[in-house]
């Protein structure tokens, strides 16, 4: 059972900054980094092998000459791999969107739908993100608004701060606001309509295609509630201390803080996927070990077993 490190592909939307490649080491010749796909199968943007006997392929080469025995049994529970996780950094907002379900996504789009979580990284005073609408709206009156351009009346202004949870489900009505660095933990999936682009233009001049009719048919038009914080419980073991943050069905996600060493098992359950988000920390099993810095992700194959990570870091750990 094997430990790879992995190096991302990158996406320069118009609403990205350089934040990524200031503060976590990314290096391309992009001279905007919106996101990075740190974790990532997708045919949009597929991770590259960094370390082993398969540096240079891409991961989803790796899955496929390693079998889908390192996805785990959970993860065999799915047709394709379940996962997919990025840094985005929001110099400007994104546009407002929505995320289909599985069964509306297969039905129309023929992949997954997209269930998402964000980990706060870090924002600018006064950063705030869209989170679902502030009452219930009918689904005439929020397309109306639609079209006259006043929407954002209806939508919940969150204020962020770093350390903070927030959970996505398909269905609900959101923006990352300017100003805001997350780590983002989501289904294996690239379908997003979107509803209000700000008045914008892309790249050709032109206005960026919104999906309102597919926005129409897959949002839930009730308020969403939510603390914004973890949802699970703390659980220190040797040198970490690990908090769930978001589980669903197809991941669960801890936010770690190590000073020292810790033993976890990687079990034939699932896959594990660690993310530095600050420090370093080296990944150890059956005579194998990664070293990872700020920004770097490494992919741990199912069944690996007892998984040592020493050092003095913040990092997601992230299963099916």
């Amino acid at each position: 059972m094997a430990i790879i490190k992995l190096n991302p592909a990158f996406k320069d939307y118009l609403w990205g900054g350089t934040k990524l490649k200031e503060n976590f080491g990314k290096k391309t010749d992009l001279d905007i980094v919106a996101e990075s796909w740190e974790l990532s199968v997708h045919p949009d943007g597929p991770s590259i092998v960094a370390s082993g006997q398969m540096a240079g392929k891409t991961f989803p080469e790796y899955l496929e000459k390693a079998g889908k025995a390192v996805w785990g049994t959970k993860g065999n529970a799915f047709e394709n791999f379940p996962i997919l996780i990025k840094f985005i950094d929001a110099k400007g907002s994104l546009s407002i969107q929505v995320h289909p379900d599985n069964e509306y996504a297969q039905r129309v789009e023929h992949e997954f739908g997209k269930t998402e979580m964000w980990y706060i990284l870090d924002c600018e005073p006064g950063a705030f993100l869209y989170y679902g609408v502030n009452r219930e709206v009918s689904k005439e009156e929020f397309e109306a608004k639609i079209y006259d351009n006043t929407v954002l009346d209806v939508l919940k202004k969150v204020p962020v701060h770093k350390g903070d949870v927030f959970f996505i489900p398909s269905g609900t009505i959101h923006a990352i606001g300017e100003g805001i660095q997350i780590c983002e933990i989501q289904q294996n999936s690239n379908s997003t309509y979107r509803v209000y682009d700000f008045g914008r233009v892309g790249k050709d001049g032109k206005p960026r295609e919104l999906h309102i009719q597919k926005a129409l048919d897959v949002s839930k038009l009730t308020p969403s509630e939510s603390d914004f914080k973890p949802c699970g419980p703390t659980t220190i073991k040797d040198d970490a201390k690990a908090t769930m943050m978001a589980t669903c069905h197809e991941f669960t996600t801890y936010v770690t803080e190590l000073d020292g060493s810790v033993t976890w098992n990687v079990d034939e359950e699932s896959f594990g996927s660690v993310i530095v988000l600050d420090g370093s920390l080296s990944i150890e099993a059956n005579g194998e070990k990664v070293e990872l810095e700020k920004g770097q992700t490494a992919f741990i194959d199912a069944n690996t077993g007892n998984t040592t990570i020493t050092g003095k870091a913040q990092f997601i750990y992230a299963r099916v």
